[in-house]
């Protein structure tokens, strides 16, 4: 593990086929539906992976100049052709619709870069350097943690990863066993704290699944609720936007269950409901 940090000879050219490769390899994981709520799609749309690829560039440079370089370069490469072999096979112009965004950042590795190179030089400063990037990383930590908590066992690598990068940057990018300690300790702070939160305020989604209308007619003397409370909570509440009655959910958990709205001479109109992190999909059973 040290050798990443420290123990390879990037040269130019190894630099461009890395770029290249993850660029490749990052447009298939986007272009395959069956992947698009899984670890393997996540490093299409956040940080973690590229903060390590950042990290693994810097410590494997040999100049603040050489890092700042091969930061940039690498996400030069890399980055658009994400969005252009995507481009060539579904025609989507995701180059036009977000590269604008990525590049911004390419732009800001050079500064980067330079300052991380720092890191290699064993003081305390380079976990000044280091701690931004552990609490970005404590972001994305979060993120995906709530994510696995809603829709286990999705996201589960991803926040797997989150956890022990943050656990391995200061203890393989410094030898000083005191800024080791350090590092250790701010990392382990950010995991806690995460979990924490998360624990405390676990992930809902909140969206409206029915409205009253000509298909179905209800209001707020009728009942509605979930075959598996495990999954959330349903009410009925009036709309004054649009004027009407709508069935609200607050879900807790991804998965398969019914819906059974019961009018209040006890007839029951039954859906079958499949949930998942941002979207859901209901259907009246025959």
């Amino acid at each position: 593990m040290k050798k990443l940090f420290g123990g390879i000879n990037l040269t130019w050219p190894k630099l461009f086929g890395i770029s290249i490769a993850i660029g490749i390899y990052t447009s298939i994981m986007a272009m395959i539906p069956a992947l698009k709520y899984t670890s393997f799609h996540d490093l299409t749309a956040t940080f973690e992976v590229w903060i390590f690829f950042g990290i693994f560039i810097i410590m494997n440079s040999k100049s603040a100049v050489d890092s700042a370089l091969k930061c940039f370069i690498f996400f030069l490469i890399s980055q658009p052709l994400v969005y252009l072999i995507q481009d060539v096979i579904t025609h989507d112009n995701l180059f036009d619709r977000y590269y604008n965004y990525w590049f911004m950042w390419t732009v800001a590795c050079v500064p980067m870069g330079f300052i991380g190179y720092y890191m290699k030089k064993d003081k305390w400063y380079g976990l000044v350097i280091l701690t931004p990037m552990l609490l970005f990383l404590g972001i994305q930590f979060s993120l995906y943690l709530s994510e696995t908590v809603f829709s286990f066992p999705f996201h589960i690598l991803t926040t797997i990863f989150c956890v022990v990068t943050l656990i391995i940057y200061p203890l393989f990018i410094f030898n000083n066993k005191k800024i080791r300690i350090t590092g250790t300790i701010i990392s382990s702070i950010i995991i806690v704290a995460v979990v924490a939160i998360v624990i405390a305020k676990p992930p809902v989604y909140s969206t409206n699944i029915l409205s009253s209308g000509e298909k179905y007619q209800f209001d707020n003397t009728y009942k509605v609720y979930l075959k598996d409370s495990k999954y959330g909570s349903l009410n009925i509440r009036y709309d004054e936007g649009i004027e009407t009655w709508m069935i609200h959910a607050e879900f807790k958990h991804a998965g398969k269950t019914e819906v059974i709205l019961e009018s209040p001479n006890g007839e029951k109109i039954e859906f079958k409901i499949t949930i998942k992190r941002d979207t859901y999909r209901i259907k009246e059973k025959k």
